[in-house]
């Protein structure tokens, strides 16, 4: 451009002194015509390069005073902050961190979007090609490709060599014990923020607000350690699971309280689920719906009617307002019939019982009258006082509130005085029953660590002493010779209710599909632990029974058979009924 300009005027030079020297002026020199011309190239060229100069000069002042951008700092930086570790009562490791990285691009700086997302697929598998070819012709600085690679496919990424692309750090919790606590330690979401369980209950102690308002870093944080203690966990939810499938069954749980702190030292609900991988997707692409039913926990999130282990708290009820003791009779020789509905006796014994007979015998009529003596008032004020009507308090998330009748009237009291009419939680069942046997003191379950002093300001004194001796008593008399047989292990003094109650379905009770539960103590002479099982729906059971004599009861005495010994209960041979009716609190 600048050698046109310069021609340009030298030809209009030598045309205008052509035409003076025609008309007679003397004509400058060739060679004063050449400087004067280098001069002005001369001139030219520097105005140029000064004009350029000044451009580059000006753009790299901007450069300084403008914000820097930079890709891997967008987003929310919190993203990056560690949870603790969880740990089991022992310290073995229930869930970590694991340090990841991610994949991110900046559409603005992508040049090829075909390209990348060619070369992207040849090292992510099932990469969504339309899906990564919109995020990368976007208008925004920020766009998430792939999260939690591999540190595998990482080095193969960087060595595509692709602009416009980077990694970010990112923590993945890892859970290693898998499907076996994953109801009490929950899971959390692809941000790391808690969505069930105890990781759900660590956000909402505070972790939550910490991490939205920047104040976590990828430092390791304190572990929080849990009340339960794996080697039985790993066992009770070996049994549910093998129970479920064993009996045919829908679901199946069980649980273990100590009764003297209320921790929690095991808990499973089966069908379960692996935290690791929360949802599954199926071949065309959707969620896997029946995987994730498997996140509904039934021993603290669903309500069911217990059955005839509330007959447990009939008769500590009427014990302990002094209707009954045990040598009371009541008339269980005919049914009851009470607003168009007949209550009756499953294999009645069609005579007067005792109160030991009534337990044994799980009658609903004796287990009727002694309702009757106590009055609907009583009633209802027992199983408040025992926690049974209201929301459970512990620090599991998604407890389920029980269901009663919105008014009380006779016939309710009679049918929920054998487990029909209210329904509650298992686990708020197991505490209740707990209070019976350790001295009459309630106390909230936990699944965190609690120390015997801590229990002892806790505690709410919801029945007498004579009451719990009595009620141990009654414990031991049906595992000897009631139902509880079937859940007696060798050495270990096992007492018990069962409870076989007929599923309500579609607002019927149904009489060939049950929901059976059996809540045990041992060792009956000082219980130190409250088991209680769950089946819902077996179609089979021992020796092809279906109550929760069969079910049930069995599956207790196996996880007491196994985890008795790891919980340091010293076993007992010989036979004595005297220190069942001791009182030792």
């Amino acid at each position: 451009m600048l050698s046109f300009v310069v021609r340009l005027r030298s030809r209009s030079h030598f045309s205008l002194k052509s035409r003076a020297g025609a008309s007679g002026a003397p004509l400058v020199g060739a060679g004063a015509r050449r400087r004067s011309q280098a001069r002005q190239r001369v001139g030219i060229l520097i105005a140029g390069f000064a004009v350029c100069f000044s451009v580059v000069g000006g753009r790299l002042v901007w450069y300084g005073f403008a914000e820097p951008l930079t890709t891997a700092s967008i987003g929310n930086p919190a993203m990056v902050a560690s949870r603790p570790d969880i740990l089991d009562r022992n310290g073995e490791l229930l869930a970590t961190d694991l340090n990841m990285t991610s994949l991110y691009a900046d559409p603005r700086r992508i040049v090829d979007p075909d390209e990348v997302v060619e070369k992207l697929s040849s090292v992510i598998p099932n990469l969504d090609w339309r899906e990564t070819h919109q995020k990368l012709r976007s208008k925004t600085a920020f766009q998430w490709l792939k999260r939690q690679l591999t540190p595998r496919q990482q080095a193969d990424i960087l060595a595509l060599g692709i602009p416009g692309i980077g990694f970010r750090p990112e923590k993945r919790r890892f859970y290693p014990g898998a499907e076996t606590a994953s109801h009490i330690v929950g899971h959390v979401n692809i941000d790391n923020q808690g969505l069930a369980g105890m990781e759900r209950y660590l956000d909402q102690q505070g972790l939550a607000d910490l991490r939205q308002l920047g104040m976590t870093s990828g430092a390791p944080l304190e572990p929080v350690r849990l009340s339960i203690d794996i080697r039985a966990q790993t066992i009770v939810r070996d049994v549910a699971a093998k129970a479920m499938e064993s009996y045919q069954a829908e679901a199946a749980g069980a649980a273990i309280i100590d009764v003297e702190t209320g921790e929690v030292l095991a808990m499973a609900s089966v069908p379960d689920y692996n935290p690791n991988e929360p949802s599954r997707m199926l071949a065309d692409g959707r969620i896997d719906k029946e995987y994730e039913k498997g996140w509904f926990n039934r021993m603290s999130n669903a309500t069911f009617e217990m059955g005839s282990t509330f007959k447990s708290f009939t008769l500590a009820m009427g014990l302990d307002a002094g209707k009954i003791d045990l040598n009371t009779v009541v008339d269980a020789s005919r049914p009851i019939r009470m607003g168009g509905f007949t209550i009756k006796d499953f294999k009645g014994k069609n005579r007067p019982l005792s109160i030991p007979e009534v337990f044994q015998y799980s009658s609903n009529i004796g287990t009727a009258a002694v309702a009757d003596r106590v009055g609907i008032e009583g009633h209802q004020e027992f199983l408040t006082r025992l926690g049974l009507l209201s929301k459970m308090e512990t620090e599991m998330p998604g407890v389920a509130t029980p269901t009663q009748p919105r008014t009380w009237k006779k016939i309710n009291s009679v049918t929920i005085s054998f487990g029909h009419g209210v329904a509650t939680t298992p686990l708020q069942t197991a505490v209740a029953a707990a209070s019976l046997i350790n001295g009459g003191k309630l106390l909230p379950p936990t699944f965190l660590p609690r120390a015997p002093e801590a229990a002892a300001e806790l505690a709410k004194t919801v029945v007498k002493s004579s009451t719990s001796t009595d009620m141990r008593y009654l414990f031991s008399w049906n595992g000897t010779k009631g139902s509880g047989r079937a859940a007696q292990v060798e050495g270990f003094r096992v007492g018990g209710k069962t409870g076989t109650a007929d599923k309500v379905i579609n607002g019927r009770y149904a009489s060939d599909v049950n929901f059976n539960a059996f809540v045990a103590a041992y060792p009956m002479d000082k219980p130190k632990y409250v088991v209680l099982s769950i089946i819902d729906a077996p179609k089979t059971g021992e020796h092809g029974g279906r109550t929760a004599a069969s079910t049930a009861a069995p599956m207790v005495k196996q996880i007491i058979a196994r985890t008795a010994p790891l919980l340091g209960v010293q076993p007992s041979f010989g036979s004595s009924a005297q220190p069942y009716l001791v009182a030792d609190y």
